[in-house]
């Protein structure tokens, strides 16, 4: 991610500052368009949705008003019947009645109970069953053996005299008029009370029948817009709807799902109104019909809502986008005005970066462009005069390359010399005079041979042995140089002269007296990560803690800061200076991963570890290829 960032910064960073700033004015305005956008769409969206909601619960509780309505004269029809005496009685009657008492309950009680149905045309049946065997008068006075082993009378029986609602797909004929054939689906609710003469001695049933298209119009009719349905669902969980335009034929899924949330309202009270499926959504409004033991259920198709919905999306994202378009034309022609001057700037100092003469510039005006040409007038004046001091040391270096020249004949002088010494020598047998002149000599042929500032390990070794042999000549017991270094590791690059200080330190500090046994050992480890590092280890008194943890700490900020580090440290200015010389010019060429860190036991040893690129000077040494070449 964060390369990512700074590739874009820096894409951003190549942009002209017209580019940046339009681009910044269209930020600052996308960003409160797009706030205001999102939640006026959200408002509208919530609104949308609310609307539809209250009004399908609107039509929801007005067909559950004429549910109630239909309820109440059913109730009405059936209590007329259980009411009257002269019905009780001939319900109850266990013998046949007389032909006049038939005719005068026929013209007096029977007619009365024709009215009921007469003044509540939605009343499809009134029955009376009787367990006696009554004269059936149809189509209200049935015996009881025609229906007793229907399940809904026997749960009506069960109910002791209240109330007991019952719904069902067809109505059947029990006059038997229709036998074989399949009766048309009729679906009906009806309304059945058990008739007790006296309390507890059953001797009838009370039914009334409604079709349900009456009893409830909206659950069997098609909506306007045939857009939402309603179904009533009763206490077996039976779905009644209608046929044409069904959700539910469109969706089978959708009556176990509504039986499984009629389920989980009735263990839990919960209702969710939402409900999706073959990316359809719809909304499903409930209401619970308690007297009959029912619910009412609304089935809202939302395509239309979603439609509407997305057509002020798309009209929200069209304003934005021509608003958009507007803004930013109109602060492109404002920017390009108010930018001339600066462009005018730009290309005075293409101009100077192209090498031509800089003429001054005027720009009418003040502002901080007035204020940036100005600077850039007084910033060519001070670059002249610089220029001018350049050439004039420019001149002076070349006079100190020649003075250098004379002093490196100088030194063929004082090599020639060095060598009639060592010849003088060798007539007068001092061998030990002789060797340390050879070593002497060549270490300053290897300090005044300065071609460059990068040198081979192998350069370096043979420059530290001349140093430990001049050195010899101070010492009663020698210095013992050991060498671990793998052969391809001698052409190793380095910084020429970047050993010797080390070995150096050691020999000026590393021993008290004499007669100890002196060592240095230098090694080459085995490398990871493309780099080597360099051990210089000596067997001396090594370095008090507190020391070492100043020296080092030296060390590591060198390469940090601006400045150059001092130490403040006793210990560090009598035996750092040196290293601190070695560590600023790695840094200085390699990288401040690179450097050296010192390791040091008290009355033991001391380490210096030289951490390095792996880079060869003049190619693959043998068959390893493990270093990389200096191309």
């Amino acid at each position: 991610m964060r390369a990512i960032w700074d590739s874009l910064m820096y894409w951003i960073g190549r942009r002209s500052l017209q580019s940046r700033l339009v681009a910044a004015y269209i930020f600052i305005i996308l960003g409160p368009c797009l706030l205001v956008s999102f939640y006026s769409y959200k408002a509208i969206n919530n609104m949308y949705l609310r609307d539809a909601q209250d009004k399908n619960i609107s039509l929801l509780e007005m067909e559950q008003l004429h549910i109630d309505t239909q309820i109440e004269s059913m109730v009405r029809a059936a209590q007329v019947a259980y009411d009257d005496p002269d019905v009780r009685d001939y319900l109850a009657n266990t013998s046949d009645p007389d032909p006049d008492e038939l005719v005068n309950f026929n013209n007096y009680s029977f007619k009365n109970l024709t009215r009921i149905q007469y003044y509540n045309p939605n009343v499809a049946h009134l029955r009376l069953f009787s367990s006696s065997d009554i004269v059936e008068i149809w189509p209200i006075f049935f015996r009881e053996y025609r229906v007793a082993d229907e399940l809904w009378y026997k749960k009506a029986l069960q109910m002791k005299g209240l109330e007991s609602w019952s719904f069902q797909y067809n109505d059947p004929d029990l006059m038997e008029r229709y036998i074989g054939q399949t009766p048309a689906l009729t679906p009906k609710v009806s309304l059945l009370r058990e008739l007790s003469i006296p309390a507890g001695h059953h001797v009838g049933m009370v039914q009334v029948d409604m079709l349900l298209e009456n009893f409830s119009p909206r659950t069997y009719s098609v909506m306007q817009d045939s857009k939402s349905q309603m179904l009533l669902v009763d206490s077996e969980a039976q779905t009644f709807t209608r046929e044409k335009d069904s959700f539910l034929k469109a969706n089978p899924e959708m009556e176990s799902m509504i039986k499984e949330r009629l389920q989980r309202y009735k263990d839990t009270g919960e209702w969710d109104i939402r409900y999706k499926e073959n990316g359809k959504q719809f909304l499903l409004l409930h209401l619970r019909i308690e007297r009959i033991n029912a619910n009412l259920i609304n089935m809202v198709s939302m395509e239309g809502v979603i439609q509407d919905i997305s057509r002020t999306r798309n009209l929200l994202i069209g304003a934005n986008i021509v608003f958009i378009t507007l803004v930013t034309l109109i602060t492109y022609i404002l920017n390009a005005f108010i930018l001339k001057n600066l462009r005018l700037l730009t290309e005075e100092m293409k101009k100077v970066r192209r090498g031509e003469a800089y003429s001054g510039i005027s720009i009418r005006g003040g502002g901080e462009v007035g204020e940036l040409a100005h600077h850039f007038s007084k910033l060519m004046n001070t670059i002249n005069t610089l220029v001018a001091q350049a050439v004039y040391k420019q001149a002076l270096t070349k006079e100190a390359e020649l003075r250098s020249l004379h002093n490196q004949i100088d030194a063929h002088f004082l090599f020639n010399t060095l060598e009639n010494i060592k010849m003088l020598a060798e007539i007068e047998n001092q061998r030990t005079i002789s060797d340390s002149l050879t070593s002497l000599g060549g270490m300053m042929r290897y300090n005044f041979k300065w071609s460059g500032e990068y040198a081979k390990l192998r350069d370096e070794i043979r420059h530290i042995e001349n140093y430990t042999k001049v050195m010899n000549i101070r010492f009663d017991e020698p210095i013992l140089l050991k060498l671990d270094i793998p052969e391809e590791a001698l052409e190793l690059e380095m910084l020429k002269m970047s050993l010797q200080p080390i070995v150096e330190n050691a020999v000026k500090h590393a021993w008290i007296g004499e007669g100890s046994d002196k060592q240095i050992l230098i090694q080459v480890l085995d490398w990871q990560n493309h780099d080597v590092q360099i051990i210089v280890t000596d067997n001396g008194i090594g370095m008090h803690a507190e020391d070492l943890s100043v020296l080092n700490q030296e060390l590591q900020s060198i390469g940090m800061n601006d400045k150059l580090f001092r130490s403040s440290g006793p210990e560090a200015n009598r035996n750092g200076i040196g290293l601190r010389n070695v560590q600023e010019r790695i840094r200085l060429y390699y990288g401040n991963e690179y450097g050296l860190r010192v390791f040091s036991e008290q009355g033991q040893f001391t380490t210096v570890v030289m951490s390095l690129p792996k880079v060869l000077l003049t190619g693959r040494v043998g068959m390893n290829d493990k270093f990389d070449n200096r191309r």
